[in-house]
């Protein structure tokens, strides 16, 4: 018998006889021994389907990330000038302002950066901090996988490439997790005001079902059209740097431009339990499949590679390091690839993977 089941969200019973509800009582018995949350916030994360945790991560903790940013930006432009494509580097604006000036000469530029397109060392271990692992164990129990679909987001000024549908996270998720809940932390490097473009929500929506997505006209995201979002107001959700809006993956949520004049740099990170359906090499593992006849899949998001981010059964299978992880992304994406008849990785914002559900 397993000691730990995925929470799975709202009230909605998942449509897959692998759906288990996680009790209130276990997530404020596991929260005893955390001090991460109070139970005030874990109360809001379950009736709301978010919360903010303030000051989660120390200026510290995301300085690396935004020194590995800036100076992979400046080699790239770098390269560039040398090719006499742009007139210098920009590196002397800065973090909040260099791609701007960049994005002026070479249109190019801020999709290469977008996204999970870097897998430098302090990625990795943000993706691996303590403390998001902390609060990510409370809900999704000790043994935790952690997403490779890991998104930076550069929102330029007035631009509205930087513009994010309505969507729920589940609509680019195999059918068979709609149940589970994969947790989102959503890391701004900047303070992300209403103004740079901060998320918005639709609070307690996440109790109902996986709405209907489609492709936008741009063809880059899914969204939720108008008409099937659900009557509720939307909620501005500011979120300073160093602290963390975490949600589930039934919440919509959307971003709209940034009207400041710097960029809005922010990261989303996911994890979840690894009883849930996930291709990470672990041994020995049981899973909520294994108690049911139905068909399950060999992930929530195939097309990505999972990992496990911290396990008290088998810490020695923990990924140890960011070379192992840029080289298991590069390796899966590869496999899923050739793999693949029917769903090929295009480079384009919506996988292929993800269209199957929406036709």
């Amino acid at each position: 018998m397993l000691k730990y089941r995925p929470i799975y969200n709202g009230d909605l019973a998942p449509g897959n006889p692998a759906a288990r509800r996680f009790s209130q009582t276990t997530v404020n018995t596991m929260a005893q021994t955390k001090r991460e949350l109070n139970q005030k916030q874990i109360d809001t994360f379950h009736r709301q389907g978010y919360v903010v945790i303030d000051d989660l991560l120390a200026p510290a903790d995301l300085q690396p990330v935004i020194d590995e940013i800036s100076r992979e930006i400046t080699q790239r432009a770098s390269a560039l000038v040398a090719d006499g494509l742009l007139p210098e580097t920009f590196e002397a604006l800065g973090f909040e302002r260099q791609l701007i000036a960049i994005d002026a000469h070479v249109k190019t530029f801020v999709p290469g950066i977008s996204n999970a397109g870097l897998t430098g060392p302090a990625i990795f271990d943000l993706i691996g901090h303590p403390a998001v692992l902390d609060i990510a164990e409370l809900f999704c129990g000790p043994e935790l996988i952690a997403s490779s679909v890991y998104r930076l987001r550069p929102k330029l000024p007035n631009d509205a490439r930087g513009e994010v549908p309505w969507h729920q996270d589940s609509g680019y998720l195999d059918p068979y997790c709609d149940g589970a809940l994969i947790l989102t932390f959503w890391i701004p490097l900047i303070d992300a005001t209403i103004e740079r473009g901060c998320l918005y929500v639709l609070p307690e929506a996440h109790h109902g079902p996986v709405l209907h997505h489609q492709p936008n006209v741009e063809g880059n995201y899914l969204e939720i059209p108008d008409n099937c979002l659900p009557d509720r107001q939307p909620v501005a959700v500011p979120v300073r740097k160093g602290s963390v809006l975490m949600f589930t993956n039934r919440l919509p949520h959307v971003s709209f431009q940034n009207t400041s004049d710097v960029v809005r740099w922010s990261m989303d990170l996911r994890y979840q339990s690894a009883e849930l359906p996930t291709n990470a090499t672990i041994a020995n593992r049981e899973t909520v499949a294994a108690h049911t006849d139905v068909q399950v899949p060999l992930a929530c998001y195939p097309p990505a590679a999972d990992f496990l981010v911290r396990s008290s059964a088998r810490p020695g299978e923990v990924l140890p390091d960011p070379e192992r992880f840029h080289q298991m992304r590069k390796a899966h994406r590869a496999r899923f690839d050739a793999a693949s008849t029917t769903v090929k990785s295009t480079g384009r914002a919506i996988n292929p993977f993800s269209l199957q559900r929406w036709p």
